[in-house]
């Protein structure tokens, strides 16, 4: 399981522990990863993401996961993002048709 925001795509850095000596050994700062489902308006599902709590905020910022991926460039958005935004707009464009289709 990679230790990669799929919102945000905030990732492993890394540093030095410094001690009292000012003896330096290096260390990786891990991103507050967690386990989220946030509820899809347009699939009826909820779509579960391995985000910051930042990438949660910067979803409920843009009003849910579906106005967030549709309004963000494809170029800005990690592989898994790309794939949820390619199942959203599948879903918008049946739904459409279907509304189209009974009127």
């Amino acid at each position: 399981m990679s230790r990669r925001c799929e919102i945000t795509g905030k990732g492993v850095m890394s540093g030095n522990n410094v001690s009292h000596a000012n003896n330096k050994t290096r260390r990786r700062f891990l991103p507050n990863m967690q386990d989220a489902s946030v509820m899809s308006e347009i699939l009826g599902a909820p779509i579960t993401l391995r985000v910051t709590p930042r990438g949660l905020r910067t979803i409920e910022h843009n009003g849910g996961i579906d106005n967030f991926l549709l309004s963000t460039p494809t170029s800005r958005l990690t592989t898994e993002a790309k794939v949820i935004k390619r199942r959203l707009e599948r879903a918008a464009a049946r739904k459409s048709a279907a509304a189209a289709a009974t009127v």
